[in-house]
């Protein structure tokens, strides 16, 4: 989306101040009426179009976002448990650390006011940890086994509408994520690999040599329909308030052996907040990001272990630099998680990025 462009009169009707608020309940109950979700907290929920402003401008877009998500707590449920703790269950995984970069680029392009085309091209760096199953206590630096992530990602390819207003201030979006990134793991025998180019743990720790949990390699191996819908409109002089809502869900995995297969959990994402733009160029703003994931699925899948749902609080500002190019920066503060099984967990995430338009 473009960052600037005409914005609906501050004096519409009451029937499209009502929708926003409509429409926030109603993506927030279809966020809680799914089931728990896949690595709850491995992306980022930050609605970039909303940090930039959502536009009815034509023309080209260039955006370059970086995310830093370091998970270094184990939670269960609602609260923290401890790795002395994990350890005592049978058969339970003991996760130590996961530490994500993810640096997304970004190419779109508004024929007119009406339509817009996005892809968005991921580079994953991540950096996983683990004492494995059943580890000996106490647990020691010596049982960990790490692996590393570094490669392109999954790229996704989105199409905007927003032509049903002539204020164009609601729209719908549906897209695509191809399985761009290498993904994979074990064959049915265990002594082979399927997929493409999985990563592996190095040769030290209780795991060394295996593979990375799939869940955790750089793409999914799946092809997945993306849906969405936003609206946003200002409510008086200084401020605008935004609502949108996203699903995605695969439908064609290519890990699909017997005894080999994996389908990545359905997510759904929404979020609704305020920008204050009594000063345009320097605009602070406020946002409320729920995900939810329902449980990866397959013999490859930690089905245990991957769903979740989770509420962050984002604070955060963007700033124009020249007539075409605006900043942002974004740190979400997690305010609530549910969590199925296990798993790690971000005391705190940031978001930066940069826009262009020509």
């Amino acid at each position: 989306m473009h960052n600037t462009g005409t914005q609906p009169s501050r004096t519409e009707s009451k029937q499209q101040l009502k929708a926003i608020f409509g429409l926030a309940l109603s993506l927030t109950a279809l966020v809680t009426t799914n089931e728990a979700f896949a690595c709850a907290t491995c992306g980022c929920s930050l609605s970039t179009d909303a940090a930039m402003g959502y536009s009815s401008n034509s023309g080209f877009r260039v955006s370059l976002q970086y995310d830093y998500i370091n998970q270094n707590q184990l939670r269960s449920g609602t609260g923290p448990i401890s790795q002395a703790q994990v350890a005592t269950i049978p058969g339970q995984e003991v996760e130590n650390k996961t530490t994500n970069n993810y640096i997304t680029l970004g190419l779109s392009y508004a024929p007119n006011a009406d339509w817009n085309y996005q892809l968005l091209i991921p580079y994953i760096d991540r950096r996983h940890s683990t004492y494995s199953a059943d580890p000996a206590l106490p647990l020691s630096a010596n049982q960990l086994s790490n692996a590393s992530v570094n490669s392109l990602g999954d790229i996704k390819f989105l199409t905007s509408y927003q032509g049903f207003l002539p204020t164009h201030n609601l729209g719908v979006q549906l897209g695509i994520k191809l399985p761009t990134g290498n993904y994979g793991g074990p064959d049915a025998a265990g002594t082979g690999v399927v997929g493409r180019n999985p990563v592996y743990f190095g040769a030290a720790g209780n795991a060394g040599g295996q593979i990375l949990d799939t869940s955790l390699q750089a793409g999914t191996g799946s092809t997945d329909l993306i849906v969405g819908a936003y609206y946003y409109q200002p409510v008086s002089q200084n401020f605008d308030v935004f609502a949108n809502g996203q699903f995605q869900s695969a439908i064609k995995e290519k890990l699909d052996q017997p005894g080999a297969d994996y389908r990545p959990g359905n997510l759904t994402t929404v979020s609704f907040g305020t920008r204050y733009e009594a000063n345009p160029n320097i605009v602070p703003q406020l946002q409320v990001n729920f995900s939810h994931h329902n449980a990866d699925q397959g013999a490859l899948a930690d089905t245990t272990d991957t769903a979740g749902t989770v509420a962050y609080l984002s604070p955060g500002i963007s700033a124009s630099v020249t007539k075409n190019m605006q900043v942002y920066g974004f740190v979400q503060v997690p305010i609530y998680s549910q969590l199925s099984g296990y798993q790690l967990f971000p005391r705190w995430t940031a978001s930066v990025g940069m826009g262009y338009s020509f």
